[in-house]
């Protein structure tokens, strides 16, 4: 990307400045081509960096350059390593990418038609589903859909308010109906697995997700019920950040069907095939019932890479890496992160440690020929299949993410989450010294046993 530079008018500041999060020119190389670099500012960028680059000879840069940017995406790497090295171009290969902290839902026409997923088996979230959909229908005018299996829930079937609006109910039984672009608006009510199960739903584009805490953990849900009518309405006005949570596209290729044996298209997901599925999370290959080891070769990109042998193998988003992932030892990961986590489970192996690869990258698993035992699979919890030996799972991102609405942004909603959900690095505060911790800075001669009795070391 490159772009000309400007000289200052006569009588003009020697610092122009232009609106973030406008890129600015940081260097130029030997062919007088300008490279950019996101400025850090927050609020402004400054070409007097690029003015004085342009004094600096064959594109050298100093470090004082490299300033903090408000993009969650990382700085452009500089492209010129010492006087002679130079990364080789390749126009074929130039990506655009849009900052995740960009990314805000926008309407390009009023949305109509809003599901309404809700926790199963949970007498507490009756009430709250009831007033949703009724607003829904009576102030937003909206078409709603719900589950037929909603409908037969004998505690809400005795709601005199229910019973009002039930026949207004557009329902869809899963399995047997497809809500392929039939949906405008997802609103979940309950846990984590009320968005899983959205996530299910559509093995496509998957419209906007709005998830109210009315679970357990509720990680994946930020949005508290008490003032809906409030929230809802400003994200049907637009007026919402969004977290692009990353799916994995997990294809099953059968031992003798030749016609799967070609390597999965990277755009492939765009023609979903009857053994293709999406899942949020992750995908699990264990030993299922067999008292031995899982035997499981794995390869990246067609290179073999490693077998594990232990309990089995987890392959996440970053979604997931909260999940079963954090549970099996794994780092945990912000969702706008474009990776793929690779996390074994109980390996026979005191040095096989989680790793982390890049989103683009095709992972195959596949039963090792030495295996005493087949493996089994399970994508998102469900689903759950046997992989034989010859069996192979090919694994990678999908290009449908889930659009999560965020209640703040996306930063603060996570770390939320993890303090709130996971409790993340919660302890009691180690309290200060008190006034005689002077002593000890001052090379007091008193001993430890009398600084006990002073109880300086109450901690």
């Amino acid at each position: 990307m490159s772009a000309p530079l400007m000289p200052a008018a006569a009588g003009d500041s020697p610092k122009q400045t232009l609106p973030c999060p406008c890129p600015i020119a940081d260097a130029v190389d030997g062919e007088g081509e300008v490279h950019l670099l996101h400025a850090a500012d927050p609020s402004l960028a400054t070409l007097e960096a690029a003015s004085s680059a342009t004094g600096l000879g064959g594109g050298h840069m100093t470090s004082s350059w490299w300033w903090r940017t408000r993009s969650l995406n990382a700085p452009s790497p500089f492209q010129q390593f010492g006087p002679c090295g130079r990364i080789m171009k390749n126009s074929a290969m130039v990506m655009q990418i849009q900052d995740p902290a960009s990314q805000r839902l926008t309407w390009y026409k009023p949305p109509l038609t809003v599901l309404v997923i809700k926790k199963v088996s949970d007498a507490s979230v009756l009430a709250p589903f009831v007033q949703l959909v009724d607003w829904l229908l009576q102030e937003k005018n909206m078409v709603v859909w719900v589950e037929s299996a909603v409908l037969e829930d004998a505690h809400l079937n005795e709601d005199v308010k229910f019973k009002a609006i039930r026949e207004k109910l557009v329902t869809f039984k899963d399995g047997r109906d497809d809500l392929t672009d039939r949906i405008d608006f997802i609103v979940c009510l309950g846990g984590d697995g009320t968005l899983l199960y959205a996530s299910q739903l559509f093995q496509q584009s998957v419209p906007p997700v709005m998830a109210f805490h009315l679970g357990s953990l509720g990680f994946l849900t930020p949005f508290r019920f008490d003032n809906f009518e409030e929230q809802l309405t400003s994200v049907l006005e637009g007026h919402a950040a969004l977290t692009l949570r990353s799916r994995l596209r997990c294809v099953m290729h059968r031992k003798g069907d030749k016609r799967q044996e070609a390597k999965v298209e990277a755009n492939a997901d765009a023609r979903p095939a009857a053994n293709s599925i999406l899942v949020l999370n992750e995908v699990v290959i264990d030993r299922g019932p067999s008292p031995y080891l899982s035997n499981i070769d794995l390869f990246l990109d067609g290179k073999y890479i490693t077998s594990v042998q232990g309990d089995g193998l987890i392959v996440s988003t970053p979604t997931g890496s909260t999940a079963y992932a954090a549970a099996a030892g794994a780092s945990m990961i912000h969702p706008s992160v474009p990776a793929i986590m690779v996390t074994p489970i109980c390996p026979h192996s005191l040095s096989f440690r989680p790793i982390v690869v890049p989103a683009g990258v095709e992972l195959k698993v596949s039963v090792s020929p030495e295996s005493r035992n087949t493996s089994w699979v399970s994508f998102d919890g469900r689903n759950r299949q046997e992989l034989f030996h010859g069996d192979s799972l090919r694994v990678t991102t999908s290009i449908y993410p889930v659009p999560c609405i965020c209640a703040q942004d996306q930063i603060s909603d996570w770390f939320a989450s993890l303090a709130d959900g996971l409790h993340w690095n919660v302890r009691k505060r180690q309290k200060c010294l008190d006034e005689l911790s002077d002593l000890t800075a001052s090379g007091s001669e008193e001993t430890l046993d009398e600084m006990e009795n002073m109880k300086l070391y109450d901690i």
